[in-house]
């Protein structure tokens, strides 16, 4: 099928926008993958906390997501612990400074460029690029990471057992307000 240039023109836009937007100086001595890993941090629930996780959503593999794990740990903005679910693998969070350098985060700087050149149509823009990004994850038969809360596996309502508001029918798990709005590894479109 061939390509409309409008289309390849926006293609081009966005990668040029996707280089410039990592190309500055480098923040708190890290990197874009870095960056992008306490980014997926930051927005990811517990289950979805783990190497393998991260690495799915990058599209990366687990030894690279090692080596971004590995440097973000000595540099003091990521921990590990061995996960209360499955002792053979590993939970993943940030500490205090993981989660203030992401106040300093350079993809902010976009976020304004985006809110200067938009205005009060930013949402046009999200919707847009989410069916670019369906498109592109379906292509590379990838996972979405949509909200938990949005999640055909998704109960609202108190669970009784835990006491937590809500409950995962997938994991059989309890979920707190917490991780129903961040991202989730198993999450599908309900």
């Amino acid at each position: 099928m061939p390509v409309p240039p409008s289309a390849l023109e926006a293609a081009r836009l966005i990668d040029r926008i996707e280089r410039l937007s990592r190309g500055g100086v480098p923040v708190h001595g890290l990197n874009p993958a870095q960056w992008d890993a306490l980014r997926y941090l930051s927005r990811a629930n517990r289950f979805s906390r783990t190497p393998a996780g991260l690495a799915a959503y990058l599209g990366s593999t687990r030894g690279t997501v090692s080596q971004t794990l590995i440097a973000l740990e000595e540099k003091g903005f990521v921990h590990k612990r061995a996960s209360e679910r499955d002792r053979r693998s590993v939970d993943l969070g940030l500490t205090e400074k993981g989660t203030a350098a992401l106040g300093d985060d350079p993809l902010l700087l976009l976020a304004r460029d985006v809110a200067e050149a938009t205005g009060d149509e930013a949402s046009t823009v999200v919707a847009l690029l989410q069916q670019t990004l369906r498109a592109a994850i379906r292509r590379n038969g990838g996972r979405a990471f949509g909200l938990c809360r949005t999640c055909r596996y998704f109960r609202a309502g108190n669970d009784p057992a835990s006491g937590e508001p809500h409950h995962c029918t997938l994991l059989n798990e309890p979920l707190s307000e917490a991780d129903s709005g961040g991202i989730c590894l198993e999450q599908e479109d309900a």
